[in-house]
């Protein structure tokens, strides 16, 4: 009887592992989806994960005090920065620390100098990304895996490789959303 209890009690207790395993192959098998369908190698693709890692772990060392909230996205080794820094200084010391990571080709430092944006500016940032990103898909003129939105103080950033016609489009889906004040180009151009 003590056994029966036993593993009924171990199955029990192993039931979310084997559900958590699900997800984790489901949402391997996505990732792998989009990966297929983005336009960069598989190993540009890591590189720029590895690269906004090394670019957080240097801002972070680099700013200990937290003097700087600064963001960097990495998509075909460009890298995006925005955030807010306290000086002129400052804004080239951040730059400067990310563009010393070997594989980083270009460096787009879109960060200003003023105090820490608010939570409610984040929130607005991540709600107008969502809008613009949820536009995108539902568009059949350009991809949404191929588009790398980011959005800082309602000013929208794309990147990624695509046809010219397919960054137009892009662009005036993003100009199009609403709450979007600016939308900043940096794609690179396969045609």
């Amino acid at each position: 009887m003590m056994k029966k209890f036993a593993l009924a009690a171990l199955l029990a207790a192993s039931l979310p592992m084997i559900h958590g395993c699900t997800a984790l192959v489901v949402g391997g098998a996505a990732t792998a989806v989009v990966v297929a369908d983005d336009r960069r190698t598989t190993g540009t693709v890591v590189e720029d994960q590895e690269i906004e890692l090394r670019a957080m772990n240097r801002l972070r060392e680099g700013f200990p005090e937290k003097t700087v909230s600064v963001s960097t996205v990495s998509y075909n080794r460009q890298v995006l920065l925005v955030g807010q820094v306290p000086d002129e200084a400052t804004r080239a010391k951040v730059a400067d620390t990310v563009k010393a990571i070997p594989s980083v080709a270009r460096i787009y430092n879109e960060t200003t100098v003023s105090g820490v944006a608010s939570y409610t500016s984040e929130a607005n940032d991540a709600s107008i990304t969502t809008k613009v990103k949820a536009r995108l898909v539902k568009s059949d003129k350009v991809s949404s895996n191929h588009v790398k939105v980011v959005t800082e103080a309602a000013v929208v950033y794309l990147m990624g490789l695509v046809r010219r016609d397919e960054g137009e489009v892009a662009g005036k889906i993003a100009a199009g959303t609403s709450g979007v004040t600016r939308v900043v180009k940096l794609f690179e151009y396969i045609d």
